[in-house]
């Protein structure tokens, strides 16, 4: 399984990252995790066709996770044309908000019916599902009181990929913005959480200005991750 990273910033675009968005490739299989509204830019930049994914699996609904979906749409409406069958998986409430969305940006566009069959599906925590055969169990993690927010264990072509969702760092970050875990709980516990590899990612301003005191590895726009 590959994965490859199309954005590891925040909301904010920090160090003019991409906003967060991966490309998970396995026998199969080809889909997105996350989907920020730089996705389209990143894709193209490394080279990768937007035909070949199959569908975005969302951690939560805030627009740098799910905001480029609807330029996808678009994508597959008028620049690259799509006749096989799309699917969002996300969290309550995934297909309002994605829909609305889309007609806030392509008021016309949204009322036309797409070329492509389009299927969504809510995840709740505990609920394994295969899609494509990759197995997926949502969990719920904290970050927001107002959504439904996930992490995911991905299991594919016999490697395993957990996602956490959000992450910003420092004593100092943490404190003033309290919905990401901050970088030094996280390394206290690295060990434990007996993964083969650790990667940390959604990296805003100050974690980026520290990033050569950082013991662990961070995430960039573009690097490869071969399991």
């Amino acid at each position: 399984m590959r994965v490859t990273v199309l954005g590891s910033g925040d909301a904010y675009g920090s160090g003019g990252r991409g906003h967060s968005a991966y490309l998970l490739e396995a026998p199969g299989c080809t889909f997105l995790l996350d989907c920020g509204p730089s996705v389209l830019q990143s894709l193209k930049r490394a080279g990768h066709d937007s035909a070949a994914i199959d569908f975005v699996l969302l951690s939560h609904l805030h627009g740098d996770h799910f905001g480029g979906i609807p330029f996808l749409f678009m994508e597959y409406r008028y620049e690259n044309p799509r006749t096989r069958p799309f699917a969002v998986f996300g969290p309550p409430d995934t297909e309002r908000r994605v829909r609305g969305l889309f007609s806030a940006l392509y008021e016309q566009t949204a009322r036309e019916a797409l070329p492509f069959g389009l299927r969504y599906q809510e995840v709740v925590p505990g609920s394994p599902v295969v899609m494509n055969g990759v197995r997926v169990l949502p969990f719920a993690v904290s970050h927001v009181a107002e959504l439904v927010c996930l992490g995911y264990r991905i299991e594919a072509a016999g490697r395993t990929i957990v996602y956490s969702g959000d992450a910003s760092w420092s004593d100092e970050f943490l404190t003033r913005l309290p919905i990401h875990i901050s970088y030094p709980e996280i390394a206290s516990r690295a060990r434990d959480l007996g993964c083969r590899r650790l990667v940390l990612t959604h990296l805003g301003s100050e974690p980026l200005r520290h990033l050569e005191e950082l013991s662990l590895e961070c995430a960039r726009d573009g690097m490869i991750l071969d399991l």
